[in-house]
């Protein structure tokens, strides 16, 4: 699996961006965020895209700009949402390693905050644990690779990451 990119998922709030700034300097590759990539493209943020397109156009400019994506020797950090594109996620699965950051549902919670802050699409009355309850699947779905984050620290995480791509090769 020498795929010249890595493409991180998972849920809001894994630490996908963190992990992959840090990820990006030990690898010597590009970071490159999908949520910046969409607030770039369109001038807005991420939350107010939700409202104004509603969560099925937020998804779908989202899926159009990822399965855009042209990156070489990067690491991607997707959005939370991300792996409800389909095409977006054929494409990343063919342009990268994709690796799922796995984190506890009360870990998450603690990390997150406003919800509707962080453009975390969201239909009404719905809790992080049924996002995750219909995610997770998806999550397990695309990826290449799993890390369990829970518990681990920024260093540790990507010390996970740079072990299963290099068994990976």
């Amino acid at each position: 699996m020498n795929k010249r990119n890595v493409t991180l998922i998972g849920m809001p709030g894994a630490g996908k961006s963190t992990v992959g700034v840090v990820l990006a300097k030990v690898l010597g590759y590009r970071f490159l965020d999908s949520d910046l990539e969409i607030q770039e493209q369109t001038g807005k943020l991420l939350h107010e895209l939700i409202t104004e397109l509603g969560d099925e156009g937020f998804l779908r400019l989202e899926e159009q700009v990822n399965a855009g994506l042209r990156a070489d020797r990067s690491v991607i950090a997707t959005g939370g949402s991300a792996v409800y594109g389909e095409a977006a996620m054929a494409h990343l699965r063919e342009i990268s390693t994709v690796v799922y950051l796995k984190l506890s549902c009360e870990s998450l919670k603690e990390r997150l905050g406003d919800l509707h802050e962080r453009g975390v699409v969201l239909k009404p009355g719905q809790t992080l644990r049924d996002l995750m309850e219909i995610r997770t699947p998806l999550y397990e779905r695309y990826a290449h690779v799993t890390i369990e984050a829970e518990g681990r620290d920024i260093r540790q995480i990507v010390g996970a990451i740079t072990d299963a791509l290099q068994n990976n090769e």
